[in-house]
């Protein structure tokens, strides 16, 4: 693998210890995957943020570390809204630690976001190379953007935002960026909201592995797109997808379905996962809420009193923007938290069955919070957790 001066210098510790230790991660990921040379990011997203997942061992290394982010670079979900934990019910034990982990990323120049969707916070345009570990956000990157990132583990993350480059290989590379599995979708229900390719991602990721799929009958909006790309990556191994006619490297490259593994996907198939199961609490934001899902979630709340616990998880940023509709959702009794989400953080862990409506969090809420899922439209959530004002 080919380095720089400058890279060769911070590997051989001319910048310090840590910048050599995290260069040392670059370099191996990088020889283990064959890249030639290292790259330089516009941006990175750390993920290993929650005290949940990394334990006392992860908070223990971020401690040791001793240097400062070279490039814009935000810290995924925590465990906790960093404001409002008591209100969650979380454990003083567990906050304690969780604002220890907080304050050693703050301490390494990591913007205090704690997000899965970057992209509503930075400008981050087609062709930029990053360095994103959350699933959600890179399949966002890739496939609605256009960016090009891989999906970095927490450490590799952390180190490209401190050393502000990355290994060249797989998706950084436009040859790797080509579909390997078309799948047709037949029957998209007119109006299908984000839930619905949410379920559509749910089945498509188990059938894709970690091949990439190109779409075809589907017309699909932003945010369709997020919980489309955010189910792929919990069930599968998809970071990259492309949408014919919608997606931007489809129609700079029109790609064709010829020569590549055909599958159809029928709406029934989607529709099915919609059982209409009775739950204990509502969660959604996995991921975060755009700030269209929280004025959609304003209006379908406004009128309404929450007789069961409604969890509404946006970035901190995104929540001050849309001021006026979170204070029409909580009027309700629903609650909008920053900084977490219904994965990462144990708030939801006291529950027995949560209705969520992505794809990611039905996939998710089982093994992370103990607790059966099921999958409702937006509406379908809120009525299973509302009842109309007399």
């Amino acid at each position: 693998m080919h380095l720089t001066a400058e890279e060769e210098a911070i590997l051989n510790g001319e910048e310090g210890e840590t910048k050599q230790q995290l260069m040392e991660i670059l370099v191996g990921v990088g020889k283990v995957f064959g890249a030639d040379e290292m790259v330089p990011v516009r941006s990175a997203q750390v993920s290993g943020a929650s005290y949940k997942t990394i334990g006392e061992w992860g908070l223990k290394w971020l401690t040791s570390l001793d240097a400062h982010a070279a490039v814009p670079a935000v810290l995924n979900p925590v465990g906790m809204d960093r404001i409002r934990w008591e209100e969650m019910g979380i454990d003083p034990g567990f906050a304690k630690k969780q604002l220890e982990v907080i304050s050693a990323y703050e301490r390494l120049g990591i913007r205090l976001e704690c997000t899965c969707t970057p992209y509503y916070l930075n400008i981050t345009e087609y062709g930029d190379h990053l360095a994103w570990s959350e699933s959600s956000a890179v399949s966002y990157a890739n496939s609605v953007i256009g960016a090009r990132t891989n999906r970095e583990g927490g450490p590799s993350a952390l180190a490209a935002a401190i050393i502000g480059k990355t290994p060249k290989y797989g998706l950084h590379l436009v040859e790797n960026r080509k579909p390997g599995i078309h799948i047709q979708v037949d029957g998209e229900p007119k109006g299908a909201d984000a839930s619905w390719y949410g379920a559509l991602g749910y089945l498509a990721g188990k059938i894709s592995g970690n091949r990439i799929p190109l779409f075809s009958g589907i017309r699909p909006g932003r945010d369709q797109l997020k919980n489309l790309g955010a189910a792929m990556a919990a069930t599968g191994a998809v970071a990259l997808y492309h949408v014919q006619g919608i997606t931007p490297e489809a129609r700079v490259f029109s790609f064709s379905s010829e020569g590549l593994e055909n599958i159809v996907i029928e709406a029934d198939e989607v529709a099915s996962l919609f059982t209409g199961e009775q739950v204990d609490a509502v969660a959604i934001g996995c991921p975060h809420c755009s700030p269209d899902e929280l004025i959609t979630l304003a209006t379908l709340l406004d009128g309404c009193t929450v007789t069961k616990p409604v969890y509404i998880f946006a970035a901190r940023d995104v929540i001050e923007r849309e001021n006026e509709h979170i204070r029409k959702i909580e009027r309700s009794g629903a609650r909008v938290y920053a900084d977490t989400c219904m994965v990462v953080s144990p708030a939801l862990e006291r529950y027995d069955r949560i209705m969520v409506n992505s794809g990611k969090a039905l996939s998710y809420v089982p093994t992370m919070c103990g607790a059966g899922a099921v999958i409702g439209s937006t509406k379908d959530c809120i009525r299973a957790a509302c009842t109309p004002d007399v």
